[in-house]
């Protein structure tokens, strides 16, 4: 959706608060060089960027981006949509709903929202003005509550009341834009049409190498060129959770992170997060 010049919450489109997580060391004379906490291996420690080998030919990249499946698979192995819903209506309202928002404000507005308004037929018929104040905490209200009548109406009118299975058909409904679609498609249906692509998952595909673009769009279509298909839902949900866990936009906390020994980001912390004191 387009910004509007409407003040929003504190709330953006990266979900829950990044919070550094490490313990803050108890002694001042344990602090190992750089070459020794290369040396000692991931877990706590931090390979500098210019220790990383990078990858000099498709195998190698190949080989690379299975050590990054493995290691999300570790660290966030059963990710699920974080948004309440019961059916692919109520995740598609939410899905507008966090647009500029955190997740846990979405899921503290829609229990109510979706008491008072149960179908999608309760949402075609509200009073726009008034939703706009139900669902005010998440910021851009009234974009979002014209979106959320908006693709009720389209929904009943072309659609028999049922949220299309299709990109195509969904790109058709307010409010619904390529991340939209991706999300209500694989978490409602488990169908895999394309990638999600957030804050996050632009950010950390940068951050890993994996898309030279800073454009959702482009950035999803490299993304299908390299994560095998059976991933196209689960990847970006992991990538998500690792950029609001651990891979922060500042600061990130490398020491924690099963992606540190191949992972040769320039912004990486050689230093821990809480203390400052070297890895």
């Amino acid at each position: 959706m387009e910004r509007t010049p409407q003040a929003a919450s504190k709330c953006d489109d990266n979900g829950e608060e990044e919070k550094p997580s490490l313990p803050k060391r108890n002694t001042k004379n344990d602090t190992p060089s750089v070459a020794e906490s290369a040396a000692r291996g991931p877990h706590g420690t931090v390979t500098p960027p210019k220790l990383v080998p990078r990858p000099k030919n498709a195998a190698d990249r190949a080989a690379r981006l299975q050590k990054i499946f493995a290691g999300l698979d570790e660290m966030y192995p059963d990710v699920k949509v974080p948004l309440l819903h019961r059916n692919a209506w109520e995740l598609l309202v939410a899905t507008i709903l966090s647009a500029q928002c955190t997740d846990k404000r979405v899921n503290e507005v829609t229990p109510d929202l979706f008491r008072k308004y149960p179908t999608t037929a309760d949402f075609a018929n509200a009073n726009q003005a008034e939703l706009a104040q139900e669902i005010r905490s998440t910021g851009f209200f009234n974009n979002k509550s014209k979106s959320l009548i908006g693709a009720a109406r389209k929904i009943i009118a072309d659609f028999g009341g049922q949220v299309p299975k299709t990109m195509q058909e969904l790109l058709t409904i307010p409010g619904a834009a390529r991340k939209t679609a991706n999300v209500v498609l694989g978490g409602a249906y488990g169908i895999k049409e394309g990638v999600v692509v957030d804050t996050h998952v632009q950010r950390l595909s940068g951050r890993l190498d994996l898309s030279k673009h800073t454009d959702p769009v482009k950035i999803e279509q490299d993304l299908m060129k390299i994560v095998p298909r059976e991933r196209w839902f689960t990847f970006p949900l992991q990538l998500i959770y690792h950029g609001r866990t651990l891979c922060f936009a500042r600061k990130p906390n490398c020491g924690e992170c099963k992606l540190d020994p191949v992972c040769y980001a320039k912004d990486k912390t050689l230093s821990d997060v809480t203390s400052g004191h070297p890895l």
